[in-house]
């Protein structure tokens, strides 16, 4: 379904938000018989919804929401709207069309698109290809989950897109480039359980896009995917890291040596293997990367980590701490403590309790020795997962301040204090973003006392 194709039907947006905003514009300038503009949140009282958009689309909120939804040939859910929303479910039972602002701008843009998804680095992959790209002369604009909704997006020969599994879930078109850089459990309650995630998340590539490239590494994307045709990055045939000419890591092109791993200013394994899915995309799409290798390590070295992602905080004492207040599985999580293997470590975790597994966690710190500070909701749980292990200290506190007030006492002054909390934000915090607030201004205050 396009955009035009809304032209003469009644139509529900449901949502108020960023990407409820771009629908009800992008929708109205097709010439709908009807527009209605759904917004069931608590918080709806909040919206400022007046001027063109209110003269585009009425707002209707809380129950009576439900009734516009039913009565509109056309459902255009953000991406917000959770699968297993008890309205999403009914309306679909009574084989109502729902779409996404995404998969209508999807049908007229796939060709020109790369899309880019995974439960770990597809922000920092789908801006590494747009940083690359534009290294090479490939202008492209860089959108989707990471800022700026599709709708919105101005027109232009080449996008990137990084897309939520909530965006993807609803695509009935797959870009021309299919990017997947990982898999795991993530945001179960809103998807309805693992395999319904998977599935969501996967739906990128159901509709027969030109190229899928893959990270090889990955066993449960490696198990979901099967025998289906992909690029699979970080794997000797494809674009990986081996030893380089010089004895130390580089990353390769099949057999022919690219630049010198280090000139990558990420740490992590995960992020080596970020930009491994990156430099397979420019190939897949044609760029000669290796007669173009010196203009892309200048690039990759100017490449600066997205906000919240092992940002590092160096502190007077000597101590590095690290924001990473976006790792919101254990997995993330395990990423991140990879990230500082061999250094004296302490592991800030607990947040929203959506009753994820910690197992993996526990399994995954088995043998390592570091110290880990759980903070509410589910910081206790997530301690009480690692018990038994013999070399992980482990302390419950009733609040971030508290962890990094005690972590400065724990934590050797070589040491990293790493906020990666593997558990969403929402609860004690309004967001991410305020997380990371309350984390920089305890390292302050702490600093001061």
């Amino acid at each position: 379904m396009r955009l035009s194709d809304l032209r003469g039907r009644t139509v529900a947006v449901w949502g108020a938000g960023r990407e409820g905003r771009a629908a009800v514009t992008a929708i109205a300038a097709h010439g709908p018989a009807d527009l209605v503009a759904v917004d069931d949140s608590a918080n709806f009282l909040t919206v400022a919804w007046e001027g063109p958009l209110a003269e585009a689309a009425p707002l209707v909120t809380g129950e009576q929401g439900y009734a516009r939804l039913a009565a509109a040939e056309v459902v255009v859910r953000s991406p917000g709207v959770p699968n297993t929303h008890p309205w999403l479910v009914e309306l679909r039972a009574n084989g109502a069309t729902v779409t996404q602002g995404t998969a209508l701008w999807m049908a007229d843009h796939a060709d020109r698109t790369i899309g880019v998804t995974g439960s770990k680095g597809k922000s920092t992959t789908s801006s590494l290809i747009s940083h690359l790209l534009a290294a090479v002369d490939r202008p492209n604009v860089l959108g989707g989950n990471i800022g700026v909704p599709t709708l919105d997006l101005p027109e232009a020969g080449q996008y990137v897109l990084e897309l939520s599994s909530y965006q993807c879930s609803d695509l009935t078109d797959s870009p021309r480039v299919a990017v997947v850089t990982s898999l795991f459990p993530e945001h179960l309650d809103a998807h309805g359980g693992e395999a319904e995630y998977y599935r969501d998340k996967l739906n990128l590539i159901a509709y027969g896009p030109r190229t899928v490239v893959v990270n090889g590494n990955d066993p449960r994307l490696a198990l979901e995917l099967g025998d289906r045709t992909a690029i699979r990055a970080g794997l000797p045939d494809s674009v990986h890291v081996a030893t380089g000419p010089d004895g130390t890591d580089w990353f390769h092109l099949g057999d022919r040596p690219l630049f010198a791993r280090g000139v990558l200013p990420l740490v992590g394994r995960h992020n080596a293997g970020n930009l491994c899915v990156a430099l397979a995309v420019l190939d897949a799409l044609g760029v000669d990367v290796v007669a173009d290798k010196d203009t892309l390590a200048v690039a990759v070295a100017g490449f600066h980590g997205l906000a919240h992602r092992l940002t590092e905080i160096v502190d007077p004492s000597g101590l590095t701490f690290v924001d990473d207040t976006l790792a919101t599985s254990p997995y993330a999580a395990m990423h991140a403590i990879d990230a500082y293997d061999g250094r004296p470590l302490t592991v800030i975790v607990g947040g929203t309790d959506r009753g994820l597994d910690y197992t993996p966690l526990a399994e995954h710190l088995a043998e390592r020795e570091l110290t880990v500070i759980g903070i509410p909701d589910s910081g206790p749980r997530i301690v009480a997962a690692l018990a038994g292990l013999p070399k992980v200290r482990t302390e419950v506190v009733d609040d971030l301040t508290d962890a990094v007030r005690l972590s400065r006492a724990v934590t050797p002054p070589d040491g990293v204090v790493l906020l990666s909390p593997a558990a969403p934000s929402y609860g004690r915090f309004r967001n991410f973003e305020h997380r990371s607030e309350v984390f920089a201004e305890a390292i302050r205050a702490t600093a001061a006392g």
